[in-house]
């Protein structure tokens, strides 16, 4: 990465938010004021079911139109794959895989139907097989589980649209989970998804740079790795408020938040690999920066 230059910026866009800016101009417009204005380059953009409805099947136009307006913006857009409301978790399981595979060809169906401008550029696969009661008890089975889904969404995106950029959001933390047998070779099971995928967004969620427990620590095996084998790595961080203080810029302000992401940068930029930072999520990082500004009270 150039030094001198600023690292991209990404913002996962959930359901809620999504399916508002397919129904309404004006929010639409007011994401796109605020994303641009944020210096945000890649969007990853819900576009599954939420609440009965599926657009990108039963409304394409509608998603064409704001894949369309994004572009024309320079904003490059992923379709954002997962969701808790239809508890995607349980698409590892072998009798759940075929749900995953099923919304995965709604995004391939999309693009083969939309004209180029129209067309996602990527997908960001969010399906958290750890949030699985059994999780614990079966953590090397589930993991596998996942590898093997994960490589049946690889072959179908080379088969039938290799330009599109596939990765998941995945986990600081599964580089410990180490020596994971899969397709015959041991390894942590971060390596696994790094070695199958063609990027991946590190859910690194704290909110200091620096430390044993910081975010550059916990991206450093995956940086590595990835510049190792000519593999994007993005940091995430998190805005949400969350239970834990230190996994959250929420309790912070912008001016914390950018000075440990800049400390993040600096460190970063000696690894090839380093993509930039990708932000959960659209809506609380928008609230959370307008509960800073200042009202202006009676003039």
């Amino acid at each position: 990465m150039d030094a001198a230059a600023a690292p991209p910026r990404a913002a996962w866009l959930w359901e809620k938010d999504a399916y508002r800016i397919l129904d309404d101009k004006p929010a639409r417009d007011e994401a796109l004021r605020f994303l641009t204005g944020k210096g945000i380059g890649t969007v990853y953009f819900y576009a599954d079911a939420w609440r009965g409805r599926t657009a990108i099947v039963d409304q394409p136009d509608r998603l064409r139109a704001v894949v369309r307006a994004m572009h024309k913006r320079g904003l490059r857009v992923f379709a954002l794959l997962g969701s808790a409301e239809l508890q995607t978790q349980e698409y590892v399981l072998p009798d759940r895989r075929d749900r995953a595979i099923a919304m995965f060809e709604r995004v391939l169906d999309y693009n083969r139907g939309s004209k180029s401008h129209e067309r996602f550029d990527g997908v960001n696969v969010d399906i958290e097989p750890y949030v699985l009661d059994d999780w614990a008890e079966r953590t090397e089975e589930l993991a596998r589980d996942y590898l093997d889904l994960g490589a049946i969404l690889m072959d179908l995106k080379r088969s039938r649209d290799p330009k599109l950029v596939v990765g998941p959001a995945m986990p600081f933390w599964w580089d410990g989970i180490e020596g994971l047998s899969w397709n015959g070779r041991a390894a942590r099971l971060s390596e696994h998804v790094q070695g199958l995928y063609d990027y991946v967004s590190l859910m690194d969620y704290r909110n200091f740079a620096e430390g044993g427990d910081g975010i550059i620590a916990h991206a450093g095996n995956e940086l590595a790795y990835g510049s190792k084998i000519g593999k994007p790595v993005w940091i995430g961080i998190e805005t949400l408020p969350g239970d834990l203080a230190k996994l959250t810029f929420h309790g912070k302000d912008e001016a914390a938040l950018e000075r440990e992401l800049a400390l993040v940068a600096d460190h970063c930029r000696s690894e090839r690999s380093f993509a930039g930072f990708v932000i959960h999520h659209f809506s609380s990082y928008r609230d959370w920066l307008a509960a800073q500004t200042p009202s202006r009270g009676p003039r």
